[in-house]
């Protein structure tokens, strides 16, 4: 009788040793975890866009060449000569204005589309770009053969456009005088004025730059 007790009280200690056994590491696994608590699944965080990737908004443009934006003048991308709601283009001198889109329409009809690059400017824009040519070229002297003062610009009157893209220069350079459209200087073939009497007369001749314009000595 007493080895059997023994017996049974070995059988019975070795079933709970086995039973415990199982349950101990089902206990410390991740599922045994409290179902009130969850877990949140990780993020990663998104890097902001690149320059490159951010679309250029008239904003982002006029930020980057000063703090005046269009109404000083500044210009945005893919503005034609009939964007009358660019200040650049509405504030041109109407007569220069009239002949420019004149000249764009016939040029139209020879597949060329004029855009403006630039076209009236506020005194205050073209000081600040006559301060960065003073900077790019290192002189004031190097930097008045591309950018006049604002007492002296004709951008600053009204009196001048600046034409994008060279099959619209190509075309004014040939038919431009029969609209009054005339290059004035050699070193600035975008750069275009009117000339009442250039249908007749044709375009007078070109100074080499603006240095050489009487009107810039001022």
């Amino acid at each position: 009788m007493r080895r059997l007790l023994v017996v049974c009280l070995i059988v019975v200690i070795g079933a709970i040793a086995v039973a415990l056994g199982y349950q101990l590491p089902n206990s410390s696994s991740p599922s045994a975890a409290s179902p009130s608590r969850s877990v949140a699944p990780l993020s990663r965080p998104v890097a902001p866009p690149s320059p490159s990737d951010a679309p250029l908004t008239h904003t982002y443009r006029s930020e980057r060449r000063g703090a005046l934006g269009e109404a000083g003048g500044v210009v945005p991308d893919g503005v034609t000569v009939f964007d009358d709601d660019i200040p650049a283009v509405a504030n041109i001198d109407p007569e220069l204005l009239k002949a420019l889109r004149q000249a764009a329409t016939a040029a139209a009809d020879d597949g060329v589309e004029f855009y403006v690059n630039s076209g009236w400017r506020s005194p205050a824009y073209q000081d600040q770009l006559l301060r960065e040519a003073v900077s790019t070229y290192g002189s004031e002297d190097e930097a008045a053969r591309w950018v006049a003062t604002a007492a002296t610009s004709p951008h600053v009157s009204g009196d001048a456009v600046d034409i994008g893209r060279s099959t619209a220069t190509a075309w004014l350079s040939e038919h431009g005088a029969a609209y009054g459209m005339c290059q004035v200087y050699k070193n600035e073939p975008w750069h275009y004025e009117l000339r009442g009497n250039a249908s007749d007369r044709g375009c007078p001749r070109m100074y080499a730059d603006p240095t050489q314009d009487p009107r810039m000595q001022q």
